[in-house]
């Protein structure tokens, strides 16, 4: 049976998964929020990352431009924070 990962061990995987979403948009936007918020993660909010990264690009990137509703599950600050884009650096 694999060793569980540590809470540091789950943020590499996340930040990997965060940037290797397959377009350019997705990984500048939810490869951005991650680098710019986990730092303050915990246990909760490391979660609702996990499950955030389970879900289809186009619909966490409706969700976060607005265009879509967020389901419930996904409700609260840190959509809140991610809805506000002031972390994506878009390199020239």
């Amino acid at each position: 049976m694999p060793e569980a990962l540590t809470l540091d061990g789950r943020k590499q995987r996340c930040k990997f998964r965060a940037w290797h979403r397959g377009t350019r948009e997705a990984d500048f936007t939810i490869g951005g929020f991650f680098d710019r918020y986990q730092e303050e993660w915990g246990e909760v909010e490391l979660r609702w990352f996990e499950s955030l990264l389970e879900e289809d690009d186009v619909d966490i990137l409706a969700w976060v431009f607005g265009t879509a509703e967020v389901p419930l599950r996904f409700r609260g600050e840190l959509i809140a924070k991610m809805q506000q884009l002031d972390y994506v650096d878009i390199p020239r």
